[in-house]
């Protein structure tokens, strides 16, 4: 019996869901909104927002320890954990309210329940089938748990969600995966004083960015130890055995709390979409460009793609989606070309477009640059101990900027700018006429730009 029919119901309320559902509720659409958890999704509530709001305290108390360059000197300096992890939950909070607040105002019906897919134009939810033009699939993802010996049932083995919530810091912690996830707790721990150990299995930290940037970020990072190049072969309580490939001899590295960080897992499969008729490629939905699946109305965005797993991504893809649904059919579609990143570690690495060997393996004839952001008044004024880079590529034939790559305190403030030069397809001649505000730290992309064909490198 059919009891209510909407324009459009979402399954998940993290960032691709929440957005989605406020852009078919500001064009008049009838929206239901699902989210068994809580609204906001991994982002807000044990992602993105936490962890910002964390490292930014631990930077403070970095500052206050070592402002004599600046002529501030601060004695019997503390940092108090649990002080920032209750500031860190009225953070999120607030945010989980505005979310709320926002639906609210465009109309959108909010349930906290699970929905289910059940076939197209069909959602279960508590027992009832509810009927929809347009169904989204945003469930997101979940922590990737290898099969390492051990770390099942180990109440010193933490995922990136209890981690968030410790009282005090650990003395000894060691980090399970060098991605940007267990870089950031590294980086996060480290300077409250934990003694921090990462290990990661591939030959440098953050596999995804350029391996001279990775290694840059390392030299920064003094703090921490790192065993790359190394397996977990099982962990017994608060000792890591460790082991290369290749070499019989295992170490041993003890701790007080282990951080599983392995990546994520999208919740295609856990969410038994196959059973309902959505193809999967392993556990991803697969979606085109306008982020359609290959059912009839059923759309999906977010982490659940496999595609990037990033929040702005997912606000991006919910856009995309439901500008398909109510009108925009060509003009709005998916472009992953453009795509920022960042590391918040300290310092932070961003990045946008193509680096230097990506460039080149898509065929381009490839011109780079790389200049000290030490070039910007501002950032040395304000980083004395740290060297901070910018590189540009681009293409030799027609000077199109293909990437940008960023090392430095506030580069996640100015990334954004590289990826609306990339998107617009703009070329040096163009971008060296934009005018930059002086004194700042984006400064330095422009004398990166500048710099191409005096002192740059490009291919023979």
């Amino acid at each position: 019996m059919k009891t209510r029919e909407y324009d459009l119901i979402i399954l998940g309320g993290g960032p691709a869901g929440y957005i989605a559902a406020e852009r078919a509720g500001a064009l008049g659409k009838s929206v239901l909104l699902l989210e068994e958890r809580w609204i906001g999704g991994t982002c807000l509530n044990e992602g993105c927002i936490p962890t910002k709001t964390l490292l930014y305290g631990a930077k403070l108390y970095k500052q206050a320890r070592s402002g004599e360059a600046f002529g501030v000197t601060a004695e019997n300096v503390v940092f108090n954990l649990a002080t920032a992890v209750a500031y860190k939950n009225k953070t999120v909070t607030t945010l989980q309210k505005g979310v709320r607040s926002q639906l609210k105002q465009h109309g959108v019906e909010v349930r906290e329940a699970r929905g289910e897919l059940v076939r197209p134009g069909v959602v279960l939810v508590e027992g009832e089938e509810l009927w929809s033009r347009y169904i989204l699939l945003a469930q997101g993802s979940d922590t990737a748990r290898p099969g390492i010996p051990g770390i099942e049932g180990n109440s010193r083995v933490l995922t990136s969600r209890e981690i968030l919530n410790l009282d005090s810091p650990p003395e000894r912690l060691v980090v399970i995966g060098g991605g940007y996830i267990g870089m950031e707790f590294a980086s996060l721990f480290a300077a409250i004083g934990t003694k921090v150990t990462v290990v990661e299995m591939m030959r440098e930290i953050i596999p995804t960015i350029q391996p001279d940037l990775a290694a840059t970020l390392r030299k920064h990072l003094k703090d921490v130890e790192f065993r790359l190049g190394y397996r977990v072969d099982r962990v017994d309580q608060g000792t890591v055995h460790v082991s290369q490939p290749g070499v019989d001899a295992e170490e041993r590295i003890d701790a007080d709390t282990v951080l599983l960080s392995t990546g994520r897992v999208p919740r295609g499969r856990s969410e038994k979409l196959d059973k309902a008729g959505v193809a999967l490629r392993g556990n991803a939905v697969v979606v085109d460009e306008y982020m359609r699946t290959n059912l009839p109305g059923v759309y999906a965005a977010g982490d659940i793609t496999g595609r990037i797993l990033l929040a702005h991504v997912a606000y991006r893809m919910g856009e995309v989606a439901v500008a398909h649904m109510f009108g925009e059919r060509r003009s709005n579609r998916m472009r992953y070309d453009a795509i920022p990143w960042v590391v918040f570690t300290a310092p932070e690495v961003a990045g946008c477009g193509l680096n230097p060997e990506e460039a080149r393996n898509e065929g381009y004839s490839v011109v780079t640059a790389t200049v000290p952001l030490q070039v910007s008044g501002r950032y040395l004024a304000e980083n004395p101990r740290e060297k901070g880079t910018v590189t540009v590529v681009t293409d030799k034939r027609d000077g199109r900027l293909l990437g940008v790559q960023m090392l430095g305190t506030g580069v996640g403030e100015i990334i954004h700018s590289a990826a609306a030069m990339i998107d617009a397809g703009l070329r040096v001649p163009e971008i060296r006429e934009i005018v930059f505000p002086h004194p700042t730290v984006s400064e330095a992309v422009r004398d990166a730009v500048w710099a191409l064909g005096y002192h740059s490198k490009q291919d023979r």
